[in-house]
């Protein structure tokens, strides 16, 4: 995620901390030093806000523990001032699979507050009434308090929160995987407007009216990506990637590169040696290198070593996914070690424009038609 640096790891998943995350401690540690005038009431408040974010990422890490036990892995957690996310390489497309992984990071907030009752009742220093309150009070019990408030917030059925996702899992169970989505998706994006409303009408102020665009925006990508992965679903690379392409070697000029640009389509080339690729070369790459240096230099020299990789016969789901997640134009496609093709995201969206375009003129199953992905064949 931009912006975002990484401050460690936990359990084995990189932790990074977007640089918009830290007004958040400065704003609260200056808030209550105007209101009480004293340095010390300000460091505990920040103390407060430390540890709510601490279990904010232990929150997040109940998913990506989830999600790895039925073999997705987490790219990472980032702490934001809103919360966290911890970026999965997917969802399981089991129903019950995904229904677990969105339900672990609030299980994780209920054993939390279940811990701390238990310290409250065993101190003697809670009575008959239990009074919620993460603003004022000992710090124990604003704890307590914030993370049964983390689940009363985080199960409200609104992408992408994980009541969303819970309410996306159980339809699911019922019906095809793009209709749960879609009506999952809507319900969040009226709660969105809901939030929002309430932000701006009835108190909560902007931070609310954020979080509300937070969600808009969360269901409306949710479902956009329902949407390719439904139509992606039993599509091998092979069908989408680009067969006729150009390679360079690691001592061509940038020159010959900057020509084969302006000759044809690709942005990326991958660079071969030996018949094996060796690296690519971005266009971004060589634009720098070109400022830089001049046509004279060699690709060896900008081209990058390391580079993701699929084969002909991957799921074209998975590797759209990596190419998402390594934020990357292009990816050669190798099959026994040999360059057979290239993938890229713009060759994906015309794949899934050709397809889309073919079942609206012939939608029925029967048409003596072919589709986008026997076409390619």
């Amino acid at each position: 995620m931009g912006w975002s640096f990484r401050i460690g790891r936990i359990f084995g998943i990189d932790l990074y901390v977007h640089a918009t995350f830290f007004l958040l401690p400065v704003w609260v540690m200056l808030t209550q030093y105007a209101r009480s005038q004293s340095v010390e009431a300000a460091l505990v408040e920040l103390l407060f806000v430390l540890i709510v974010f601490a279990i904010i990422v232990l929150h997040e890490c109940g998913h990506a523990l989830a999600a790895r036990q039925f073999g997705v892995p987490t790219r990472d957690i980032t702490l934001l001032p809103i919360g966290g996310v911890a970026r999965l390489e997917r969802m399981p497309e089991n129903p019950l699979h995904e229904f677990l992984v969105a339900i672990a990071g609030p299980a994780v907030n209920v054993a939390l507050a279940l811990l701390l009752l238990a310290w409250l009742i065993a101190s003697g220093r809670i009575g008959s009434q239990l009074v919620l309150d993460a603003i004022e009070g000992p710090l124990d019990q604003r704890l307590f308090a914030v993370n049964v408030l983390l689940v009363v917030f985080n199960m409200i059925p609104a992408f992408p929160m994980d009541g969303g996702r819970v309410l996306r899992s159980l339809l699911a169970m019922a019906m095809n995987p793009l209709s749960a989505t879609r009506i999952a998706a809507a319900i969040g994006q009226m709660f969105a407007v809901l939030l929002g409303l309430w932000g701006l009408f009835f108190g909560g102020g902007p931070f609310l009216v954020l979080i509300a665009l937070f969600v808009w925006v969360g269901a409306a990508q949710e479902s956009s990506a329902s949407e390719i992965r439904f139509m992606l679903r039993g599509v091998r690379v092979r069908q989408a990637m680009i067969s006729d392409f150009r390679a360079v070697g690691p001592y061509d000029s940038l020159d010959a590169v900057a020509q084969h640009v302006l000759a044809g389509f690709q942005q990326d080339f991958p660079v071969v040696e030996d018949d094996h690729v060796v690296g690519i070369i971005t266009r971004s790459d060589l634009l720098k290198a070109l400022a830089d240096s001049g046509r004279h230099g060699q690709v060896a020299d900008v081209m990058q070593r390391k580079f993701v990789a699929v084969r002909p016969d991957d799921a074209l789901t998975d590797a759209f996914a990596k190419l998402q997640s390594c934020e990357c134009y292009s990816m050669p496609v190798i099959q026994d070690g040999q360059l057979v093709g290239l993938l890229t995201s713009e060759n994906v969206g015309e794949y899934l424009m050709i397809d889309s375009a073919i079942r609206q003129q012939f939608p029925r199953p029967s048409a003596p038609v072919a589709t986008a992905r026997q076409l390619h064949e």
